[in-house]
């Protein structure tokens, strides 16, 4: 890195010709060393897994806009990893497999884009997963935002599991791996400028490790969410929309950092409505939610697992909330952008 200080991105390094070959070479290939990717043709060619033991493949896509893009707990980087991790892992899949695609501002430090590189290669072997190809563009001054990231994942469903909102019925029960609203108070305070004096980390982290230990040590689980944009209370909102049921929350039940609850009085912002990036919505029947929680608790990324909520029959497709004092009101899905630029 020392080598590139100072330097900054030029329209040139995307127009496919010498300099974007040394970016390539010097930045993308050094950190992102597999195989797969090494030939740099337009596609990853690889094996399929073994077929008697795989019922699905998964795949999915996601971008990612961050601003700004180093906040406590993560960068755009990690995030980009993390958020295609989690987002094969809540449906059941071992993640094996990303793409990453790289949409850079003009005049962006060679530097800066060099720590994102980086972090993402840390994350992605840290998590066993592989980036095996992707793609770099170059756009003019004033016409990005320093860096986006596009990418696209794919994993395997194993034979057995069928994780899916249609499965939802009155009577289970519905936990969160652990406090919400960390990352978009991490990133909005970071934005901002406002100090805190215990100032709050983004929840950034790969989840596909907590799913395995769920699926592998516990039955009845129905379906399961990440609760990134929009937070905890549209996830809820599209399960029981989704599945035709009611879901009511225990207010009292949901972990939330004093730090965060604080943070959230203080702007007007609603805890339930935060983004988070490292956090799971598990819907599991009732007798088996003493023991997802006990799975969870035991794993580093579930540590604060809550049971929050039951599901009921009615009022169909809406989500109830149970005050501390009682009472209950409906969350409705979120209306308009509460915090643009989270993820």
């Amino acid at each position: 890195m020392g080598d590139n200080s100072g330097k900054k991105i030029l329209l040139a390094h995307g127009s496919g010709g010498i300099l974007s070959h040394r970016l390539i070479e010097e930045v993308f290939l050094k950190a992102f060393t597999d195989p797969l990717l090494a030939p740099l043709n337009d596609q990853a060619l690889f094996d399929p897994p073994n077929p008697p033991s795989v019922s699905k493949f998964a795949f999915t896509t996601d971008s990612y806009v961050v601003s700004p893009i180093f906040f406590p707990g993560g960068d755009i980087g990690k995030l980009s990893v993390c958020g295609t991790i989690n987002d094969l892992a809540v449906g059941g899949a071992e993640p094996l497999y990303m793409s990453a695609s790289f949409i850079i501002e003009e005049g962006t430090e060679l530097s800066v884009l060099e720590k994102v590189v980086d972090s993402m290669a840390r994350t992605a072997r840290a998590a066993g997963v592989r980036i095996v190809t992707g793609d770099t563009k170059v756009v003019e001054r004033g016409k990005g935002d320093g860096i986006f990231i596009n990418t696209a994942g794919i994993g395997v469903v194993t034979d057995g599991i069928e994780l899916s909102p249609a499965r939802i019925s009155p009577g289970d029960s519905v936990i969160v791996s652990g406090t919400i609203g960390d990352h978009g108070i991490a990133v909005l305070a970071h934005r901002e400028g406002i100090m805190m004096d215990s100032p709050v980390q983004s929840d950034c982290a790969p989840l596909h490790g907590l799913v395995k230990d769920i699926l592998i040590n516990a039955g009845g689980v129905k379906a399961m969410r990440d609760p990134t944009r929009g937070g905890l209370a549209t996830i809820l909102n599209e399960l029981a929309s989704q599945s035709g049921t009611s879901i009511l929350v225990r207010e009292e039940a949901i972990p939330i950092r004093e730090e965060v609850r604080g943070a959230c009085e203080i702007l007007g912002f609603d805890p339930l409505y935060l983004a988070n990036e490292g956090k799971l919505v598990a819907v599991v029947s009732g007798e088996s939610a003493p023991g997802v929680v006990e799975i969870m608790k035991k794993n580093p990324f579930g540590s604060d697992a809550a049971l929050i909520g039951t599901v009921a029959e009615e009022p169909k497709g809406k989500v109830l909330l149970e005050t501390s004092i009682g009472n209950r009101r409906i969350i409705e899905k979120l209306s308009g952008e509460q915090l643009p630029r989270i993820c």
